[in-house]
């Protein structure tokens, strides 16, 4: 049996560092010593993968897999890509998972005491399986920006959070969707840590009339690439995917 090999390296120059005073949060959490890169195992490499049989019939539809007594409100999107691998190769059968805010830039989760309302149409939670060519497909509705206490008046920029299962549960990658033509993107204090303009053009969502649905909903574009110099940024693995 062969044995699978090691993932590429990412660019760390791309990534913002663990400590960034003007991100304060970053301050508790970043590390105090210096990181460790341990070699890949086989279980990094290969594990568990889902199924189809593992998904809701409307799983990738937020419109409608929270919808209690109608439609939630706010601007109708699709957002919809390819997640491939360093080489523009298709990943397929890759778990893709979304968060978001409502339109009115609430979570619904108990610790989120914004002042918008809570849409008991929307639950803000979706999942979908690449197909064979990597392609996924989400409906939902376009997330709000909301207030957040970093400093006297941050914003956070409209933003889908994006959870990416590789070939096994410890390759999760998390990332950040955002908007283009949003004007808080180069304002929030999280997007100015990232040192790489081009790394924040890939966190951009674009606007693909292509796809867009007449009188109905608009679409954005966001291609996912996991490894390699055109990778997307994840938060959660800055050493490295």
């Amino acid at each position: 049996m062969k044995t699978p090999a090691e993932y590429y390296q990412r660019d760390r120059d791309r990534h913002p560092p663990a400590y960034a005073p003007s991100y304060k949060t970053s301050v508790a959490r970043s590390p105090r010593y210096a990181l460790i890169s341990l070699q890949q195992s086989t279980s990094e490499i290969t594990g568990p993968v889902f199924g189809h049989n593992d998904l809701g019939a409307l799983d990738h539809d937020l419109i409608k897999n929270y919808a209690q007594t109608g439609d939630p409100v706010g601007e109708r999107i699709i957002v919809h890509g390819r997640v491939m691998d360093e080489n523009a190769r298709p990943v397929p059968n890759t778990l893709v998972e979304v968060w978001q805010a409502n339109a009115g830039g609430r979570y619904r989760h108990k610790k989120d005491t914004y002042l918008a309302p809570i849409d008991p149409n929307f639950g803000g939670c979706g999942r979908t399986i690449t197909d064979e060519n990597g392609y996924y497909f989400f409906r939902t509705v376009k997330p709000g920006a909301y207030p957040w206490r970093n400093m006297v008046n941050n914003w956070r920029p409209a933003h889908i959070h994006f959870s990416v299962f590789g070939a096994s549960f410890c390759q999760r990658l998390i990332t950040q969707l955002y908007f283009e033509g949003d004007p808080l993107i180069p304002l929030c204090p999280i997007v100015q840590t990232i040192p790489d303009a081009d790394a924040i053009d890939a966190l951009t969502a674009k606007l693909d009339l292509n796809a867009t649905i007449p009188l109905d909903t608009i679409a954005y574009r966001f291609d996912i690439v996991l490894r390699g110099r055109r990778s997307t940024l994840f938060e959660n693995r800055l050493e490295g995917n």
